[in-house]
């Protein structure tokens, strides 16, 4: 089992929060003294104070100017939390709402919250044992924070809404009965601060930023592999053409599949063409501008799972409590739908040098099949990867330069970003698939070059392809082989 990981208030890396989400998590013993030292401070503020606090004593939204009596604090809370769940469409997936359940944790865990240290404890247990509430995907504005999405993140605190849990679906109640938890009861301004913050946003982003990563050195081994099975040229990945346009990702992309090519009998033999398509030939402008953006987004992200984001913060050793905007996610609008755009560029040249394969350039058959005519061979594998790279670009709309008034007013400028988000998602998952097509026709294409070989990193790679998908003789069902690529793709280790 994967060791503990105690929560505190060190910065996080992004590559930390995909380790640490596999296995358990605690509070560090600075972070309970944080939240106990910040919930005091609250309740003695309360106690000894009736002035108007945003949401602590007060309505929420355009109802910030209705005061509320002490004693009606803890069901303002309550009541905050079940009026909000208003969230529909699709459930959200199981791997972003436990992603979820990490960020608000580590969020409250900086003590600028105001919420009990039981609270936060139930949360934990919730993630540690993989309970996780069924959350919808629309809902949210991206301002005020993920309100929809987060209340029904919280609803089983309560012993309200649902939760997955072992393969079963409880409620609320039921689901903390079987942990052994008691529904909490809440104090002022816990249910603001459960509600107001990024999470959803944020673990979206986090998600696709980890994946991003992986799908641009997928994208360069794959793109290495149909080159080379294009008979490509190496010209092109030289260091001294990147020396005089020094983009960053662009000079690490032309090393990178430099790397990976070299060794290659394909690549040695004497060439009949003096250069290639775009979708071979710029290979290191392409794939590196999409690493350039996903360097930027990683950054924002960085900041953002590593920040307090609901409203108001307390500040006990300064003795404020402000009201602010934390919770508003333009930040991270922009920077996914920036990510959508880079990752959606890598389907679409990917989709390119498909079509450049199958098309009976370069003495390879057409449709990568021995004997086309009776067989079909690849011909139809790649209109499904150009109906995903034209639905990727429909995805690619920006979300973030939208905006609808909400809360009579007072909301009057929303970042859009939960819509980004799951947008977002999806172009993932399709370039996933738009890469496995990419595989399967580079794969058999080599196999026409024989018996030259390729370098040996790919003819590795491609040996090991080899024992999940098997050289297509003639026509047989490819959807089983798509899903078959894709699946590997997402479990194939990068790292040896």
């Amino acid at each position: 089992m994967s060791k503990t990981h105690s929560i505190s208030t060190k910065t996080l890396t992004l590559s930390e929060v995909g380790e640490i989400l596999n296995g358990p998590i605690n509070l560090s013993k600075e972070a309970v003294l944080k939240i106990t030292t910040c919930r005091d401070y609250l309740d003695k503020k309360v106690n000894e104070s009736a002035t108007p606090v945003y949401g602590i004593n007060t309505g929420f939204g355009s109802l910030y100017s209705k005061n509320i009596p002490a004693e009606e604090l803890g069901k303002l809370q309550k009541n905050l939390v079940m009026s909000h769940a208003c969230g529909t469409g699709p459930v959200v997936p199981a791997e972003i709402v436990h992603l979820m359940l990490f960020l608000k944790v580590q969020s409250l865990a900086y003590g600028y919250s105001g919420v009990q240290l039981e609270t936060v404890e139930h949360l934990i247990a919730l993630y540690n044992n993989r309970a996780l509430p069924v959350v919808y995907e629309i809902g949210s504005l991206g301002a005020s924070g993920d309100l929809a999405p987060l209340a029904h993140l919280t609803l089983p605190l309560i012993g309200m809404g649902e939760v997955d849990y072992n393969n079963k679906r409880y409620t609320g109640s039921d689901l903390l009965k079987k942990l052994g938890l008691s529904p909490i009861e809440f104090k002022a301004k816990e249910g603001l601060a459960l509600l107001n913050g990024t999470q959803f946003m944020s673990a979206y982003g986090v998600w696709s930023t980890l994946h991003g990563q992986r799908l641009l050195r997928l994208a360069n081994l794959i793109g290495a592999l149909s080159l080379d099975s294009f008979d490509g040229r190496i010209e092109p990945f030289d260091e001294l053409v990147h020396a005089i346009r020094p983009h960053k990702g662009q000079v690490s992309v032309a090393q990178d599949v430099k790397r990976i090519l070299t060794g290659s009998g394909i690549l040695a033999q004497p060439k009949k063409h003096v250069q290639d398509p775009y979708s071979f030939r710029c290979i290191p402008q392409v794939h590196g501008a999409t690493d350039d953006v996903i360097n930027y987004v990683a950054q924002t992200f960085l900041t953002e799972i590593n920040s307090v984001t609901d409203n108001p913060n307390c500040f006990p050793e300064e003795d404020k409590i402000i009201s602010a905007g934390n919770f508003h996610g333009q930040p991270l609008a922009l920077a996914m739908d920036f990510l959508a755009i880079g990752l959606a560029e890598l389907g679409s040249i990917s989709e390119r040098r498909t079509y450049q394969l199958i098309s009976g350039s370069r003495e390879l058959p057409n449709y990568l099949v021995a004997n086309p005519g009776i067989n079909s061979g690849l011909m139809i594998p790649q209109y499904t990867a150009a109906s995903m790279v034209s639905q990727n670009k429909q995805l690619c709309t920006p979300a973030s330069v939208d905006s609808i008034v909400s809360s009579n007013g007072q909301e009057d400028h929303v970042s859009m970003g939960a819509n980004a988000a799951t947008k977002l998602y999806r172009i993932v998952n399709n370039l996933y698939s738009i890469l496995a097509i990419e595989l399967i026709t580079a794969a058999q294409a080599l196999e026409f070059r024989r018996p030259l070989r390729t370098s040996p990193i790919l003819e590795e790679f491609v040996n090991t392809f080899r024992a999940t998908v098997p050289f297509i003789e003639t026509d047989r069902l490819l959807h089983n082989d798509m899903v078959k690529a894709e699946k590997f793709l997402k479990e194939f280790n990068l790292n040896k």
